[in-house]
């Protein structure tokens, strides 16, 4: 694991460096600057708030390609009677901050620290983050965000406050962008997701999609 300057925007190389547990490096800051090229180099920070900041790249990754995107009958039922309405870039601070405070199995607090949400709200404003919102009777029940890369789209975190309502969001969000996107960044392995049809793919396999927006 290698340790970072907080005064230079460098990472060690995903390709050529290759961590057991896909631990790249430690420290540096939280600045939309380094968080946007950390990703275009398919690396991700994740630590909790009160830790020092650690960035990965797994081996293998876990994504989700839009053709083969899997939704059964009953989600198929709920998308179809309107259960839901969507919007996206509605109120992107609101998603991002929903997500901090859902309860998650497993993890004490949250690992969205008040810096981290201040930086992809401005990596929003530059046009680089997007957010789905979920309503349901004019209240907001659920949504997503992430980062657009171009033609990968960087899943970051997802809230539901009523049942099906992320998964809702995330089917439509797949729908409008399938031509756009070739793959979703999941980053690691869910039950949820996998249900949704993702799969891990080799890491060396996920950076060629990033390296060909270059």
């Amino acid at each position: 694991m290698i340790a970072l300057d907080q005064n230079e925007i460098s990472f060690p190389d995903p390709k050529l460096y290759y961590p057991e547990d896909g631990l790249m490096a430690y420290g540096g800051d939280l600045s939309p600057e380094r968080i946007w090229f950390a990703y275009q180099l398919g690396i991700f920070p994740w630590f909790n708030p009160e830790d020092e900041i650690l960035w990965w790249s797994p081996d293998p990754r876990f994504v989700l390609f839009p053709n083969e995107l899997k939704i059964s009958k009953s989600m198929k039922k709920i998308l179809r009677d309107g259960t839901f309405t969507f919007t996206e870039n509605k109120c992107f601070e609101e998603v991002i901050k929903n997500c901090a405070e859902t309860y998650r199995k497993d993890q004490n607090g949250t690992w969205l620290s008040e810096e981290m949400i201040e930086s992809y709200t401005q990596l929003h404003l530059y046009g680089k983050a997007k957010s789905i919102e979920v309503w349901q009777n004019n209240e907001l029940v659920g949504g997503l965000y992430g980062l657009d890369l171009g033609n990968v789209f960087c899943g970051e975190s997802m809230f539901a406050k009523v049942s099906n309502a992320s998964k809702a969001g995330f089917i439509w969000f797949i729908e409008q962008y399938k031509s756009k996107f070739k793959l979703i960044d999941c980053q690691v392995y869910t039950p949820h997701l996998e249900s949704l049809g993702a799969r891990e793919i080799p890491k060396l396999e996920f950076l060629k999609y990033l390296e060909s927006n270059k």
